[in-house]
């Protein structure tokens, strides 16, 4: 099972952003619905895997993981609130791949005793995403999480722009997951090339 990621993890929250940025280039993209009825997110995944599949994309969706296993995806990511009630056999089982996230040390140890494909790390800088009960974690917390994590791929997220990827990856980021910065701007799709163009640097 490989533990290689793109660099640029896009992340939003319907199939309609999938349908418009994937087609660009993207080859690692999160669904993360929100507030949807469970027949509403089936419908979304089922968007989201075609445009995906057509262009060679990884698809992971975020929380939902029976509906990740009932309909085939490659990821399923989970908060820590989500692993209180995942069943990681069943996820193991179907063969679909496990992302994680942290934000402390706690965390971490609880994450890696799942032996997940990848974890993620945030925020790195200030994020208006959502309330965050954590600051930002900053550079130096990517560097110590790299050590940590083995050879497991590192993302991280929050605040992140192209203008700061250097220092992301510099840092120990093996993939830098992205969501405001593209889907609040007023051109999401020149927004996108911009990011791919600044991880394909650091590939």
């Amino acid at each position: 099972m490989t533990r290689e990621l793109d660099p640029f993890y896009l992340i939003v929250d319907n199939a309609q952003w999938l349908e418009r940025l994937v087609p660009l280039g993207v080859r690692l993209a999160q669904l993360r619905c929100k507030d949807m009825d469970d027949a509403t997110v089936r419908d979304e995944i089922r968007r989201a895997r075609t445009v995906c599949a057509k262009h060679d994309c990884q698809l992971v969706i975020n929380d939902y993981w029976q509906a990740a296993i009932e309909l085939d995806c490659d990821y399923v990511h989970l908060g820590q609130g989500d692993m209180d009630t995942a069943d990681f056999k069943a996820i193991r089982q179907a063969g679909v791949r496990l992302g994680l996230s942290t934000h402390d040390h706690a965390e971490l140890e609880r994450a890696l005793a799942h032996d997940p494909d990848y974890v993620a790390l945030g925020p790195v800088y200030q994020t208006i995403l959502k309330k965050m009960p954590w600051a930002p974690q900053g550079l130096d917390k990517l560097g110590e999480w790299k050590k940590l994590v083995g050879d497991r791929p590192l993302v991280g997220i929050g605040g992140l722009n192209p203008e700061r990827l250097p220092g992301v990856f510099a840092a120990g980021a093996d993939s830098a997951a992205v969501v405001t910065d593209i889907t609040l701007n007023p051109d999401p799709e020149a927004r996108t090339h911009e990011w791919l163009a600044a991880t394909r640097r650091h590939a």
